[in-house]
């Protein structure tokens, strides 16, 4: 029976009031029916550690391409893709003998050859699928670490027991080093990451070079770090360079293939008076594979120069270009030579206040800007050759989207290639004439389309619009806003994930996420506005969750993240207060139950608000926090805090140290016992100092974890998490 219906069959006993109230109830009784009939959500569904996690993953097409063909990757065969959508096998993994297992990793580096590049842990085959047979092989070893292969000389260079190997494509082995150990690192990412630097070992085009990172770390401090998994606890140190103190010296070597020689590149001296570079970032090759380029920053991180490099002799031949900022430069990407003009590279820079794109010739010459605005360049996907373009995302149209464009270099025209919507991510064909566009908006889970770029046109074929994961699930509210940040001026994005029987008449427990620092952001324009599926799980508990992200968060310029340099954690607070402010002109949130968590930056910003603003936040979550940041890593700290001697009153005003007595809610930490990123130092140090001031926080540790839960351990995490807001704050 319908509402319809029980309200006619009721009519003529009751009166208007009274069949008014019973129909409202009915419909609540249907509504809630409804709501109840909706599943709900555990931690092993949503977090990316639970063992049903990948059963609510958004569906994806995960592909590769073979020249200017997509290739699609599936775990048993691996083979094209036409516009439609339609797969067509060209081999299976079956072929190949019982010893492979996942065909995902599949990579086709010939465009003209039917050969598919496959690994398995005991060997890499070039697999002829045209043939059935198999081409080329190389043994491989399970210690053999950071693996680099090269298409051209098929030569693999590798780490094993800390030194460096080559092993050419007849299988021929060369040991490259010698002097290899926990103090002298070889081919392995330097400058703890910085820099945009994830990798130690750099073929060149022509795969008869190879370049690499040496980090000599033998005068850097160990931090005492413990396993105590053996039977006697055992103490296994990292090296860590803390601000102010002496950090590692790299060099770059380059072995020859041929003449089986190595020669260092003959960078400046640390005690060179007149410079003295100290961070050598963003190598790269020349196409002619005879010069190699790298940014050399001083260790102000002020002072930042393009130099090139001869490959054979090693020596610096010239600056190209040099860029200063009295804060601090952060280059971030290496060079890019047009695939059409080897004379000829793309710069990126934010010398105007925001990541954008300069054309240079290698002879040190600026031709000219190539994007501008008050946007940011976010990725250079690659080149169109037919075209003579560069393929770039970019978060021109709204600061919350990313989108994709190609830049015409003669004109510098760009043209859109997207939906102008939400947040988008591609990947390029070998000549640049196709693109998989991959993107959400924050109702569309994901839709995959193949962009066919000719001349000026622009078709787009859909390959996959994935379907809700979530479907048959109690769904949050997820909504997004703006404020105005703590200068008046500036805009500032929001999101807000409210119960999906959210009742504005209600007053509800609110946990204000928070991280706040550099090179990350919170609120975006994809699925759920990028919300983390913890929220979700809060929000079914009856949760408000708010994220705010402040100034000095990514992608909105220099300026916007320049505003928190020598004073860490002071200007987000006023703008997370803000947040608060807004928070407490909505009738629905409970001010009496307001929480705090974050992760990292955001430990520290979850600390610093409950010392800073002790009479606002019951509640606080913080996952391993830096307390003083006397005691981070030298690039990261001085970078945004110079050091200590040139600004005392800067560290001393944000350690919080200082603010353990100032803690009045209740306050969990928890740590990875093992962090080598955050050391366990910091909170410990603030416990001790919590002791000495009477205040009580709580501490819970991941014995044997780093600076993030990994696998299952993630979900006993958010499990504690939770419990601590339900114990404490609801």
């Amino acid at each position: 029976m319908t509402v319809a219906e029980v309200a006619e069959s009721l009519k003529n006993h009751l009166s208007d009031m009274k069949i008014k109230s019973i129909i409202l109830a009915f419909v609540c009784i249907i509504t809630c029916s409804m709501s109840a009939q909706q599943k709900l959500f555990t931690l092993e569904d949503l977090n990316f550690g639970g063992v049903n996690a990948h059963k609510f993953r958004v569906q994806n097409l995960y592909h590769t391409w073979w020249g200017d063909r997509l290739m699609y990757l599936d775990a048993e065969e691996g083979g094209t893709m036409d516009d439609k959508g339609q797969k067509t096998p060209v081999f299976q993994l079956s072929e190949l003998g019982k010893d492979w297992h996942s065909a995902y990793n599949a990579q086709y580096p010939y465009p003209d050859k039917p050969l598919v590049l496959l690994r398995n842990g005991k060997e890499r085959v070039l697999y002829d699928f045209e043939k059935k047979a198999i081409a080329w092989r190389q043994k491989a070893a399970p210690n053999e670490e950071y693996q680099k292969w090269n298409s051209v000389s098929r030569a693999l260079a590798f780490v094993r027991n800390d030194q460096i190997f080559v092993r050419d494509s007849a299988g021929e082995e060369q040991q490259l080093t010698t002097d290899g150990s926990r103090d002298i690192v070889y081919g392995q990412a330097v400058h703890r990451n910085e820099f945009g630097i994830e990798e130690g070992l750099f073929w060149s085009p022509d795969g008869q070079r190879l370049a690499f990172y040496r980090m000599d770390q033998s005068m850097v401090a160990d931090y005492p770090q413990v396993n105590i998994d053996a039977h006697m606890a055992q103490m296994v140190p990292d090296k860590y360079p803390m601000v102010g103190m002496t950090s590692h010296e790299v060099t770059i070597g380059i072995y020859d293939l041929n003449t089986k020689k190595t020669i260092y590149l003959k960078t400046p001296l640390s005690t060179d008076e007149e410079w003295a570079p100290v961070y050598f970032s963003n190598i790269a090759w020349s196409p002619d594979a005879k010069n190699i380029y790298l940014q050399e920053l001083n260790r102000d991180q002020n002072d930042c120069r393009l130099v090139c490099y001869d490959a054979v002799t090693g020596k610096r031949s010239e600056v190209l270009c040099r860029e200063t900022n009295e804060k601090y430069v952060e280059p971030l990407n290496p060079i890019l030579f047009l695939p059409w003009n080897d004379k000829q590279f793309i710069l990126q820079s934010r010398r105007d206040g925001y990541n954008h794109l300069y054309l240079y010739s290698t002879k040190g010459e600026c031709v000219k800007q190539l994007t501008k605005g008050e946007w940011e360049v976010i990725e250079v996907i690659g080149f169109n050759v037919k075209n003579r373009s560069i393929i770039i995302s970019s978060n021109e149209s709204n600061p919350l989207q990313r989108n994709l464009y190609a830049v015409d270099t003669k004109t510098d025209r760009r043209t859109s290639l997207d939906n102008c919507k939400g947040v988008h991510r591609g990947s390029l064909s070998r000549t640049g004439a196709l693109l998989v566009d991959n993107y959400s908006t924050p109702t569309v889970p994901r839709v995959v389309n193949l962009v066919a770029l000719q001349g000026k046109k622009v078709k787009t074929h859909n390959l996959l619009t994935a379907p809700n994961p979530w479907e048959g699930y109690q769904t949050p509210i997820f909504e997004c806003g703006s404020i105005k940040a703590a200068d008046g001026v500036t805009d500032l994005y929001w999101r807000m994930v409210k119960p999906a029987d959210f009742d504005p008449a209600k007053k509800y427990p609110t946990v204000v996420y928070v991280y706040g620092g550099p090179h990350a952001h919170n609120v975006e324009a994809s699925w759920h506005w990028y919300s983390r599926s913890w929220e979700t799980y809060m929000a079914q508990k009856g949760y408000i969750i708010f994220v705010l992200d402040n100034r000095g968060s990514q992608y909105r310029g220099l300026a916007f993240e320049q505003a928190t340099f020598r004073q860490l954690g002071q200007v987000e607070m006023l703008d997370q207060m803000k947040g608060v402010d807004f928070l407490r002109s909505l009738p629905y949130i409970d001010m009496n139950r307001l929480g705090v968590h974050g992760w990292s930056f955001g430990g520290f910003m979850t600390i610093s608000l409950m010392t800073n603003y002790p009479d606002v936040f019951k509640v606080g979550v913080a996952g391993g926090p830096v307390i003083d940041w006397r005691w981070y890593e030298v690039m990261y700290g001085e970078r945004y805090m110079d050091t200590q001697e040139t600004n005392t009153e800067g560290y001393e005003k944000i350690s919080l140290i200082n603010k353990a007595k100032n803690l009045k809610g209740k306050l969990q930490i928890i740590i990875g016992y093992n962090d080598p990123t955050v050391v366990p130092q910091h909170a410990l140090a603030f416990l001790k100092a919590c002791v000495e001031a009477g205040t009580q926080p709580d501490f819970f540790v991941y014995p044997g974890e780093g600076h993030n839960m990994m696998g299952h351990a993630s979900v006993h995490l958010h499990e504690r998490i939770t419990q601590y807001f339900e114990d404490y704050l609801k």
